[in-house]
């Protein structure tokens, strides 16, 4: 891993292929395995040229929030300062989640350094299932293989879940389970404010450049219903809704998630 410093935070990144770079904003109390699982599938065609730059977020996997560090506004400011000294040119940004909504808050201060981005699960009203989520419906689950669970382990994976398979857990295990057991819950529960101190989707002038919007149906942490009325503000988006799926959706449908994005990129950004 590489690090970034500003001050007294530092940020852990990783660096993998070359062409048109792709800046990656994980969720809240992630890390950047939860972006690299899912997304390196995508570029891993001939032909898919790009630089995608994978971050820990301040705070959290092995990144170290400074004491600047408290809110959102002070997560997008070091955040600018990382695209302007390590991207060093414009960029695809893409954020999950909290990230998601991290990465609307950049485009609305520094649009101008964006050209496209995709927003997957994306936290559109800040706090804990804010706005029209969806109450847990699972729609599969193989109970022969949840009873080889540790009890700690069937409590993670069920929570908010809703596929329940030896598949999805292979994924969910490699590529959020460790992130979880790494938080620093002082820094997320105690330190940072997740909202900003403005309205990410009240923008200047509609964002035209290209974005893609891949929701899950059964989402019990952000919903699906709210992400659509943020076309408003991103004419060019595409919206998916993916049914059978929930925040998880990467690990739940991971080819069709691979597919679309791969689609996205080709149509829009070709290399």
């Amino acid at each position: 891993m590489s690090q970034y410093i500003k001050g007294d935070t530092v940020i852990k990144y990783d660096i993998v292929g070359e062409g048109f770079p792709i800046l990656f904003l994980h969720g809240w109390g992630m890390d950047r395995r939860v972006m690299t699982g899912c997304f390196e599938p995508v570029f891993q065609n001939a032909g898919m040229n790009y630089r995608r730059i994978y971050i820990d977020l301040p705070g959290m996997g092995k990144s170290v929030a400074g004491a600047s560090i408290k809110t959102s506004d002070d997560m997008v400011a070091v955040l600018y300062e990382f695209a302007k000294d390590i991207v060093g040119e414009t960029f695809i940004l893409a954020g999950e989640s909290y990230g998601g909504y991290l990465a609307r808050g950049f485009i609305k201060l520094h649009p101008e350094m964006a050209s496209g981005v995709i927003l997957l699960c994306p936290l559109v009203y800040p706090g804990a299932r804010k706005g029209r989520v969806e109450k847990l419906n699972v729609v599969k689950r193989d109970d022969e293989f949840l009873n080889t669970l540790t009890a700690e382990e069937y409590g993670s994976f069920t929570y908010m879940n809703v596929i329940l398979t030896e598949s999805v857990w292979k994924l969910y295990s490699r590529d959020i389970l460790p992130a979880i057991r790494e938080q620093n819950r002082h820094f997320l529960d105690e330190v940072l404010d997740g909202a900003f101190s403005f309205d990410v989707d009240l923008l200047d002038k509609p964002y035209t450049k290209p974005c893609l919007i891949v929701v899950g149906k059964q989402d019990t942490e952000v919903g699906y219903k709210d992400q659509f009325e943020l076309l408003k503000d991103y004419p060019s988006a595409s919206y998916c809704a993916i049914n059978n799926a929930g925040h998880n959706l990467q690990i739940e449908q991971p080819d069709f998630f691979c597919e679309i994005v791969k689609q996205w990129m080709i149509s829009n950004f070709p290399t």
